[in-house]
């Protein structure tokens, strides 16, 4: 029996540490906020882009109307749009709508955060505290994983393999 307890207790352990952390879901009201991440910036870079998943299970639409954060001067939405056959980005002002039962994803070349008049620079392994504020369900603290620069999508970090 205590060898059966045992066993059973390091299969979990092994299982749990394998599985990789998902530590980057956060969650208000009806909406979750998936992984959100940046990309490490230059020493003399003012400026950065963040991104990430916001999914609404309710049965009402909200808004994301504006984010800040300290050590930069301002967060603004933005999206890309092609123009033209010329890459265009434009600030959203009026925020971003996340639609009942939908999902809307943040990444390089659409919808995305950016953070201007950076104070310092990005540093690859660090978190980035950003409050979202949204129009029902209300304000939101995240972080931002900062990954490498060339990165095009959220990378998972399998913390039990170090």
């Amino acid at each position: 029996m205590r060898n059966m307890i045992r066993t059973a207790g390091i299969g979990l352990m092994a299982l749990a540490l394998a599985t990789p952390l998902l530590a980057h879901n956060y969650a208000i009201g009806k909406l979750a906020i998936g992984h959100p991440w940046t990309r490490e910036t230059a020493a003399s870079q003012k400026v950065g882009a963040g991104f990430l998943a916001i999914t609404n299970s309710g049965k009402k639409a909200d808004r994301l109307i504006s984010a800040t954060a300290a050590g930069m001067k301002e967060v603004q939405l933005h999206t890309v749009s092609m123009d033209n056959g010329v890459m265009r980005m434009r600030q959203l002002k009026d925020g971003i709508p996340v639609a009942a039962g939908e999902t809307v994803t943040f990444k390089p070349g659409g919808y995305h955060l950016m953070f201007m008049g950076l104070t310092q620079p990005f540093k690859k392994g660090a978190k980035i505290p950003v409050t979202l504020r949204f129009q029902q369900a209300g304000n939101v603290k995240v972080q931002f994983a900062v990954q490498p620069v060339g990165s095009t999508t959220p990378i998972e970090v399998d913390h039990g393999k170090h």
